[in-house]
């Protein structure tokens, strides 16, 4: 999961994007709303956490034109701020949830996965496509009632298939969900990844629903119970 982090405050911007690589998103940090403009503009983004009180371009302003742009990009804001008129005005201008300072990691890290899972059309922290089912919060993955043992970048593939059912995913989107630009051109990172998580897939379930559409990547091909 690819997520915008967009904080002056230098501490909290470290300490928060370290906090959230470590249980295993891709964080990508900035100080100015100017600079989170080229982010949204060039890069693939789940989910993108905005402090309202930002130098030069503010925190409202950037929601406001990343919206003007028809960018759907779940936005959550960051506040210090305890007045209400700014809670309701960022939710009118686009933002989809607000997170007031100071809080606790747990709560943040909940957030982003109802928002994530909201924008995908899951309301629980159970995905559940065919017979496969995935629990966000436990990390577990399902075939019926038989628990399938993922490695943590094939957890990741895993997650990112089944909250895009049906749509294509390139290969240059996945190396970038799990590895960014540690993975070069020629990597076959992913062909390793989804093999595996084929025949894993297969062996539970008996099926392969993992597609691959030749000269632009791999779809999952299953229909939502």
């Amino acid at each position: 999961m690819n997520i915008l982090l967009v904080e002056d405050e230098s501490l909290l911007l470290h300490h928060l994007k370290c906090e959230l690589e470590n249980v295993g998103y891709r964080v990508i940090g900035c100080k100015k709303g100017e600079d989170a403009l080229y982010l949204f503009d060039n890069f693939n983004l789940d989910i993108a956490i905005i402090d309202l009180g930002l130098p030069g371009i503010g925190g409202l302003e950037l929601i406001k034109t990343v919206r003007s742009k028809d960018i759907k990009t779940p936005i959550l804001v960051l506040t210090a701020r305890s007045n209400w008129r700014d809670k309701v005005k960022s939710l009118n201008i686009g933002a989809d949830d607000y997170l007031v300072k100071p809080f606790e990691l747990e709560e943040l890290k909940a957030r982003i996965n109802a928002l994530v899972r909201r924008s995908a059309g899951f309301s629980k922290p159970l995905l559940t496509v065919g017979s496969f089912n995935l629990d966000t919060v436990s990390k577990k993955f399902k075939v019926n009632s038989d628990t399938v043992s993922l490695t943590k970048y094939e957890f990741m593939i895993m997650e990112f298939f089944m909250l895009n059912n049906h749509k294509l995913l390139s290969r240059a989107v996945l190396e970038d969900l799990v590895y960014g630009t540690n993975s070069g051109p020629e990597s076959n990172v992913i062909e390793v990844l989804v093999n595996r998580l084929r025949k894993k897939l297969l062996k539970h379930s008996g099926i392969n629903p993992i597609k691959t559409i030749r000269g632009e990547g791999y779809r999952l091909e299953w229909e939502i119970s």
